[in-house]
């Protein structure tokens, strides 16, 4: 058995792939989640505590059963538009959630920690692709969340050597390769699942929401990487973290960025079908462009991108919500019998 990894949403989009990629470089995961947004089906490489991080006690008992080496931290909430509307639960449950685990982690003497940041925290991109260095002025409760998070992350460091990875990743995208895990989120606002789900006959249409940005075609550009790509890129920044025992920062992109309208196309040419687009006026708190330079990653942890090509996110994607469309049954939230009481 390998080293125990708590990860925190480990039953969510990212968390669960990260398990997997934990798993194969002979860690032990070990998932705690509320499953307010994940799902227990996504738990199959280690033990599941069914818990919420403000439940200190059951959060103690986590670390003192399992004594983890290292922390990686998903659990929050993680959508823009919503943030927008209701800022107090981005602050109460992204950084009241964090703070507990930190004070988990120094009652505990656990020192390293990964941290699932955004490239929200740095705004409105000054020049593109983003850099490390880029000034972090989130225009969004929830980048404002995550920088103040980072913050924090610093204070702890400074006070009691807890030492973190705080990995600003773009667009997250696609599926397991393998088709065993993949994106479900209830309502999905995601790009990709969106349109797949449109074409699945599951939506009437697609929404874009924007057409005036400073952009090839005026819709919103993004930098999309498959999360089986940014999982491996947790990995690689846990042992980095465990080995040099220093903080760092990184963007986590391919340095690409595909417009909303490029990806309509693509998933159209895809599936061979036209599907209906509504065009809506641009949301407040979402940038034009984003895409990242990632070259501090190649250079510090050794990683880059390797099946972030779009013919691969979106078959990767498609197969997983084709899954989901045809057994649903089977991939319902099994709460009861995949529950580890600690």
């Amino acid at each position: 058995m390998g080293e125990p990894i708590l990860v925190t949403g480990g039953a969510g989009y990212i968390g669960s792939h990260t398990c997997k990629a934990l798993a194969k470089a002979g860690f032990l995961p070990v998932v705690y989640d509320n499953l307010s947004t994940g799902h227990a089906y996504a738990v199959k490489w280690g033990p599941f505590i069914h818990g919420d991080l403000n439940d200190k006690a059951k959060l103690n008992e986590a670390f003192t059963t399992y004594n983890p080496k290292a922390v990686i931290h998903f659990a929050g909430d993680a959508l823009v538009v919503e943030s927008m509307g209701d800022p107090a639960k981005y602050y109460r449950n992204n950084m009241g959630s964090t703070i507990a685990l930190l004070e988990a982690m120094r009652d505990h003497a656990v020192t390293s920690f990964v941290f699932s940041s955004t490239c929200a925290t740095y705004g409105n991109p000054q020049f593109t692709p983003i850099t490390e260095e880029h000034p972090q002025l989130p225009i969004n409760p929830y980048g404002r969340s995550k920088l103040m998070i980072e913050q924090m992350i610093g204070d702890f460091e400074r006070a009691h050597g807890i030492h973190a990875a705080a990995l600003r990743y773009f667009n997250a995208a696609g599926a397991d390769l393998e088709t065993q895990i993949g994106e479900n989120h209830t309502p999905e606002t995601h790009l990709i699942p969106t349109i797949i789900q449109t074409a699945l006959g599951h939506r009437n249409e697609i929404v874009v929401y924007g057409t005036d940005f400073e952009s090839r075609d005026g819709s919103a550009v993004r930098d999309y990487i498959h999360v089986q790509d940014l999982a491996e890129a947790h990995v690689a920044a846990l042992r980095w973290i465990m080995t040099h025992q220093k903080s760092l920062a990184v963007n986590l992109g391919t340095g690409t960025g595909y417009s909303v309208f490029e990806i309509i196309d693509a998933v159209q040419k895809f599936c061979g079908k036209i599907l209906q687009v509504r065009l809506e006026n641009r949301r407040a708190g979402e940038p034009g462009v984003l895409t990242a330079d990632n070259r501090f990653a190649l250079e510090l942890l050794g990683w880059s991108p390797r099946i972030s090509d779009l013919p691969t996110l979106i078959e990767s994607a498609w197969k997983w919500h084709q899954l989901l469309s045809e057994n649903a049954d089977l991939l319902k939230n099994t709460f009861q019998r995949l529950e580890h009481k600690c």
